[in-house]
């Protein structure tokens, strides 16, 4: 028997909605769309805007008097400091290329961390305006399955 808790058949896909403390909202907002995100005004305004990411994923970047409502702790500098590394899945290997060339067209930094290529794997990060890495990943599943991934 799993540990791992499932959801019942008929309940909708969980979704995962990440929180980002923002410098510049408006220059926030231009950098998640040049990597592909859309905002959606219904939950938008001029304190907090609302990525769309996938129909399960959003980021919500906030400005950081509204995103102190949220926590008793202080604001981390992300240019200084580091408490997540946030992933997203890719189709394939140009994909991962083509969203660091565009975050560093909007004002972002290539590659923080080290580029990966495991041959099942690849991946590479990017660091927004307020300093928040993404790493973008591709991997081939069954390259991974059939035992290529144990040199990871």
């Amino acid at each position: 028997m799993s540990d791992t808790p499932t959801q019942p058949q008929s309940a909708p896909p969980r979704m995962i909605f990440v929180n980002l403390p923002v410098r510049d909202l408006d220059r926030a907002i231009a950098f998640y769309e040049a990597v592909g995100a859309t905002k959606n005004p219904q939950f938008s305004d001029d304190t907090a805007a609302c990525m769309v990411i996938s129909e399960t994923i959003f980021v919500m970047v906030l400005t950081h008097p509204k995103f102190a409502q949220f926590t008793p702790k202080p604001i981390a500098d992300a240019h200084a400091s580091s408490q997540v590394l946030i992933a997203l899945s890719m189709d394939g290997r140009e994909a991962v290329d083509a969203v660091v060339t565009n975050a560093v067209a909007a004002g972002g930094k290539a590659d923080p961390g080290p580029v990966q290529d495991l041959g099942f794997m690849y991946s590479r990060s990017f660091e927004d305006p307020d300093g928040h890495i993404w790493e973008a990943v591709w991997m081939n599943m069954q390259a991974a399955d059939a035992g290529t991934a144990e040199a990871y």
